[in-house]
């Protein structure tokens, strides 16, 4: 491996330990001792609900492969699951606020547990139904768990403040620590241990299977909008009528969708942008370099929100910015350094200066989950909060199946600068979200429904 990989690593890990390390008083948030124990207990759990689903990811496209499916075949199975996702998730997120938080949490660890035993079948109908239920509890794994989170902290009476240093540090390890770990776990099972592809996902049932049995002895239930007489259409109207009707939540819904879709993209298409020419590139040590640059990004946005200033509206204008710029970089690159017609090979210069463009955006990525968590628990009513949250990612997941259902029909180049305008569109939006965020927040959700019945008679 190329001394290159190990500098750019190092000096992200010595950033990233000098942020925590060098954190004063300003940088951080005074908390009780009931909130550092319902925090730790949520940490526990989203760390394992993490881990549960970073094991998977590396390995599922290695193993569909190891069963014979080529490209056609994987591409559809990959479709199933973000198609599941955007088709099911709303539904599950109407049930998530209506039948309860608690129980919708207990869902996913069941569904994701299931999805990962039909791992163990070539058969392509199972891995299909595999795919499905994956979906499912992607749509759970991002909004109930927060739904949950959110609800349960002001229940308990806890200051709004620290509601983002649960995020940031969830962020932190979830999305950083967590996967690097994953990687390195998954890595000694299927390589190390030659227990095979499915190995990881034999683990995750397992890291699955112990989150819940947290989630069921140390978690109370806690509902959106628990009223006998709302349907699933009723709750649908109900998160639409919100969205049509607070432009903080429909930009918030938008910026997300933007984000998200240049997100999923970009994880698509950084194997072919460092290895144009079929370089050896070392994915796995890649992947955690990217995971550490979010780390970053995450200790960042903890600095930033334990502070009154700048606000979140503010600084996410400059995180957009930055982040539409260096996904600019492969286009940029493109044009300026000759590109080598050397088949195979270590990574060129040109893909060096992508790699690093590449962790800038990944630090981006660490800033924008702890701070639009803290966006929607500031905009988005309680009573329809996982409605609402999988509705946002409707439009996402339509995104992502164009994008997969194309990835061969335009250049890279295109494909980046289509992600960098979404990104350069968001930070506008972020501009005017930042403009309209001391307008009054919005009136209860349950007003505004004309089918919910009055409170008094």
């Amino acid at each position: 491996m190329e001394l290159f990989y190990f500098m750019v690593f190092g000096a992200l890990s010595a950033v990233v330990a000098a942020l925590e390390l060098s954190k004063n008083s300003k940088d951080r948030i005074n908390t009780s001792p009931a909130f550092n124990s319902f925090k730790n207990n949520y940490l526990v759990v989203y760390s394992l609900m993490m881990a549960g689903d970073w094991l998977q990811g590396p390995y599922v496209y290695y193993l569909y492969s190891t069963y014979g499916f080529g490209k056609g075949d994987i591409g559809q199975l990959f479709i199933a699951g973000f198609g599941s996702s955007m088709l099911f998730g709303t539904i599950v997120g109407s049930l998530a606020d209506k039948q309860g938080r608690k129980r919708a949490c207990i869902t996913y660890c069941i569904t994701y547990i299931l999805s990962c035993i039909t791992k163990h079948s070539p058969e392509y109908r199972i891995l299909m139904i595999g795919r499905v239920l994956g979906g499912i509890a992607t749509s759970l794994l991002f909004s109930a768990f927060e739904s949950w989170l959110v609800a349960e902290h002001n229940k308990r009476g806890f200051e709004q403040q620290w509601l983002s240093l649960t995020f940031s540090k969830a962020i932190f390890l979830g999305n950083g620590l967590i996967a690097i770990l994953c990687g390195l776990f998954g890595n000694l099972l299927v390589d190390s241990l030659s227990l095979g592809p499915v190995a990881p996902f034999d683990a995750a049932a397992c890291f699955l299977a112990i989150g819940m049995a947290i989630i069921i002895s140390s978690w109370t239930e806690n509902f959106g909008d628990p009223s006998e007489n709302k349907d699933l259409l009723t709750q649908f109207r109900g998160a639409a009528i919100a969205i049509a009707s607070d432009e903080k939540i429909a930009l918030l819904g938008a910026i997300q969708s933007l984000f998200e879709g240049s997100m999923y993209t970009f994880v698509f298409l950084w194997t072919p942008a460092l290895s144009p020419n079929d370089e050896e590139i070392p994915h796995g040590f890649i992947f955690a370099t990217f995971m550490l640059a979010s780390m970053l990004g995450s200790s960042l946005a903890s600095r930033l929100m334990a502070r009154s200033s700048p606000r979140v509206e503010s600084y996410m204008q400059i995180v957009f910015v930055i982040s539409s710029a260096s996904l600019l970089l492969p286009i940029i690159t493109n044009f300026l350094v000759a590109p080598s017609k050397v088949k195979g090979g270590s990574i060129s210069f040109a893909g060096c200066l992508q790699l690093l463009g590449f962790c800038t955006f990944e630090a981006c990525v660490g800033i924008f989950w702890p701070s639009i968590m803290k966006m929607r628990s500031q905009y988005i009513p309680e009573e329809a909060r996982s409605t609402i949250m999988n509705f946002f990612r409707i439009p996402l997941n339509i995104f992502v199946c164009i994008v997969l259902y194309n990835v061969d029909a335009f250049p890279i180049t295109i494909m980046f600068g289509m992600c960098s305008i979404f990104l350069f569109v968001a930070s506008i939006l972020q501009r005017r979200l930042m403009a309209i965020s001391d307008k009054p927040k919005m009136e209860s959700w349950t007003a505004m429904d004309p089918e919910a019945e009055p409170l008094n008679d």
